[in-house]
């Protein structure tokens, strides 16, 4: 029931319309319950998997930080990396959890701060997937010209700037490469989040995506029928991995304290479980020109 729920949506994002009877808004993500009553701390979440698998995935360790700071934090979702940097500008949120896209954007924008960041399988990086149905003849990203492709986020690093910058190197752009066809389709969309991108390939609403390798991975554990569906085509470079950041005006003492309640969460029984849970190792420091292979890119296809 899930998934044919979040089908639709991509249905309804594509084609523009929905059924007279009801009207869905998909510009709007319900904030969900706060996790617990009269919150001092905020934290976002952008949508890199849909609203209700973010906010479950999180849940336990917002908990955990939670009871580490002995006071109150609350969970606040938004559907793209553009309001949850919006909200960091603005002071409204204490700490959020981005990709590099949108770091090195409110970085270079308004000082931007990273945390710390996750450590997945050994790495402090991760990649670009581009993927196709498992049973379509595609190749390479060049098959895909004039194909409905599925980009994620606008700021996104591995769905949407990566696969912007493989195009740059073929002398194209998505506007050129994806949208320009006999009947003057527009062939590439917003999925804005990497497991809609992931089903929308699967369940045949595009020939194409670019998506986040850790959730592709991540889907191939608690979703393998619809990986199955998939291929990968093409894997991208390292990056730095999508880190946990804060505003350049944060209180130091909160900044502190969070810090240090991320880095020693593998030193406890409790932290361990909640980082067992998200497949994550640990959390470490981690250097900004981690993200310079991203901004390099970025400085190339603007």
């Amino acid at each position: 029931m899930k998934y044919a729920f979040l089908l639709f949506c991509m249905v309804l994002l594509i084609a523009g319309c929905v059924d007279k009877t009801e009207k869905i808004d998909l510009n709007i993500v319900q904030e969900p319950k706060t996790i617990m009553n009269d919150s001092s701390v905020k934290v976002a979440i952008a949508s890199v998997v849909s609203p209700k698998e973010s906010y479950e995935y999180y849940e336990d360790m917002i908990r955990y930080i939670s009871r580490s700071l002995g006071g109150n934090v609350k969970i606040i979702q938004r559907r793209s990396y553009q309001e949850i940097n919006d909200l960091i500008k603005k002071n409204e949120i204490d700490f959020a959890f981005v990709c590099g896209g949108a770091y090195i954007d409110g970085n270079s924008k308004f000082g931007m701060k990273i945390l710390v960041a996750p450590v997945i399988n050994g790495n402090t990086t991760y990649r670009s997937y581009i993927i196709v149905r498992n049973n379509s003849n595609y190749t390479n990203l060049s098959d895909l010209r004039d194909k409905k492709f599925a980009f994620s986020d606008p700021l996104s690093n591995s769905g949407k700037l990566y696969p912007t910058y493989r195009l740059y190197l073929m002398n194209e752009t998505p506007g050129s490469f994806f949208d320009v066809d006999e009947q003057g389709k527009n062939n590439s969309f917003f999925t804005y989040s990497h497991d809609n991108s992931i089903i929308a390939v699967a369940e045949k609403i595009a020939d194409g995506a670019a998506v986040d390798s850790l959730v592709y991975d991540y889907m191939k554990e608690t979703n393998p029928e619809i990986i199955a569906k998939t291929r990968i085509i093409e894997i991208s470079p390292p990056f730095g991995i999508p880190p946990i950041v804060v505003s350049k005006d944060i209180n130091p003492f909160l900044e502190e304290k969070l810090r240090n309640i991320f880095l020693n969460m593998d030193k406890d029984e409790e932290g361990r479980e909640v980082l067992a849970r998200v497949k994550i190792e640990k959390f470490v420091n981690l250097g900004n020109n981690a993200y310079d292979s991203i901004r390099e890119m970025r400085k190339r296809v603007q």
